[in-house]
């Protein structure tokens, strides 16, 4: 993230914090399976198939498939990345995650499921350049190798704080997936509308 403006790299950890609220809900909605940590669900797709549990598996392949799917909606809407588009891409994370709400109050889970899917997917377009994600937003394996390799070119004479953004990053994916959960527990899905209205003001303010 070192090369990325304070503004960005704070919009990111507030994505980040809306990743793993929204993943941390979906984690207690699905019993088990993350709607935006693909790392996760694909090693659970291999022990669900290992273990012949092939409805869990179903369920898992599919999610990643909508995640798929979404990434390229966020691609499609974003453009490659122009911030001109970036209020595009999070209006877009803002309706899905309306919807996704919503269905709570209909008794729909499945469009709720498939809707917090696609909006992960689509957050991951926000930061993109030359057709690649710039900063994972929705996964903070990446952010850790950083911290890591930071801290040893510290400890070797460099940037004494270059790995601090990256651990800020993951923090704040680790905060929101602990206010995700409580608020889970508190409300069910209608405690996707606080991620919802997030997206709202990060779309406005961006603009």
């Amino acid at each position: 993230m070192l090369d990325y403006s304070n503004r960005q790299r704070a919009l990111a950890c507030f994505l980040a914090g809306v990743a793993g609220y929204v993943d941390a809900m979906g984690f207690r909605h699905l019993g088990g399976v993350f709607v935006s940590f693909m790392s996760g669900n694909t090693t659970r797709l291999g022990v669900d198939l290992a273990t012949g549990d092939w409805m869990k598996a179903g369920e898992v392949a599919g999610i990643i498939v909508i995640f798929v799917l979404g990434a390229a909606l966020g691609a499609l809407v974003g453009q490659d990345g122009r911030r001109s588009r970036r209020a595009a891409i999070l209006w877009t994370e803002a309706g899905l995650l309306a919807l996704a709400a919503l269905s709570a109050n209909f008794h729909i889970a499945f469009v709720g499921t498939v809707a917090m899917a696609l909006a992960m997917g689509v957050e991951n377009a926000v930061f993109q350049r030359n057709g690649a994600p710039g900063i994972g937003l929705t996964y903070v394996t990446g952010a850790l190798v950083k911290v890591g390799h930071r801290l040893a070119s510290a400890l070797q004479g460099g940037d004494k704080w270059g790995w601090a953004p990256s651990l800020l990053l993951w923090a704040s994916l680790c905060l929101g997936a602990l206010l995700g959960a409580i608020a889970y527990g508190a409300f069910g899905l209608s405690g996707l509308w606080v991620a919802c209205l997030v997206m709202v003001v990060l779309a406005v303010a961006g603009r």
